[in-house]
């Protein structure tokens, strides 16, 4: 299990936000942290820490220019999310980033779009594609949601859907979003199947607040999944110590 950091932009500056309150509407945003350092500053501290296979979300527009210092200080070292396409893909890696994470580019009116997904595998390759599966619950199931967590598609998390999409990525990247943002617990239900559908690295995102969430989520995943932690970290404004998560990460690998 490794831990896999995140630096979540949002016009210009990190933060950290409670994601479906996202929007284009002129309504407030939740904010949980907003960080008085840059980009630059998290992705050195990652660097310094061997920290690799995070991930830079852009959320929303004006956050390029942040984005792209992160991945300059830490060349290779982590990857990009948030209104990747076909035709920005390889910018990005050329400048930095490891993989590309796309979702509502290849998630349209509630279908996978396969030409999309192929027209962008074909451009870059699938070893520097992660797919973001991130989903919610509605009637037992587990859905792909786009366009910052507001629309359901038809898409459902399965054990078909897993072996579907892994011949196009290198990577998953799912976040439970009825829990992200909120230290709430993780969504063990979603964890424990995830365990054992997926074949290729995968980073789940959502509710941990304490080292006994990863605990919990080390035992239902069986080790299988890595983890990603943001606004619970004292990094990003909360209790739970970033370098006690860095240490028991590492501990889990050994």
């Amino acid at each position: 299990m490794k831990f896999r950091p995140c630096i979540d932009i949002h016009q210009g500056k990190v933060k950290q936000i409670v994601g479906e309150t996202l929007n284009d509407v002129g309504n407030p945003v939740v904010e949980n942290y907003v960080s008085e350092h840059d980009s630059s500053y998290y992705a050195e501290m990652f660097r310094q820490d061997g920290l690799d296979g995070g991930h830079v979300i852009m959320l929303g527009d004006g956050n390029k220019e942040a984005a792209l210092k992160a991945l300059r200080t830490y060349p290779n070292g982590l990857q990009i999310g948030g209104g990747i396409n076909a035709d920005n893909a390889l910018y990005y890696l050329e400048n930095g980033a490891s993989h590309v994470i796309v979702t509502s580019y290849i998630f349209e009116d509630g279908e996978l779009k396969q030409d999309r997904l192929e027209k962008l595998v074909a451009k870059i390759g699938k070893e520097n594609l992660v797919i973001d599966l991130s989903c919610k619950k509605k009637d037992g199931k587990w859905f792909v949601v786009t366009d910052r967590w507001t629309k359901f598609s038809n898409i459902e998390i399965n054990h078909a859907t897993i072996k579907q999409m892994e011949q196009y990525c290198d990577e998953f990247l799912i976040h439970a979003a009825d829990v992200e943002g909120k230290r709430n617990g993780i969504e063990a239900g979603i964890v424990e199947n995830l365990a054992e559908w997926v074949t290729i690295p995968t980073t789940y995102a959502g509710g941990v607040r304490s080292l006994e969430d990863l605990e919990e989520f080390q035992k239902l995943s069986k080790g299988k999944l890595d983890i990603t932690i943001g606004s619970a970290l004292d990094i990003f404004g909360g209790d739970l110590s970033y370098n006690h998560v860095v240490r028991f990460c590492a501990e889990s690998e050994s």
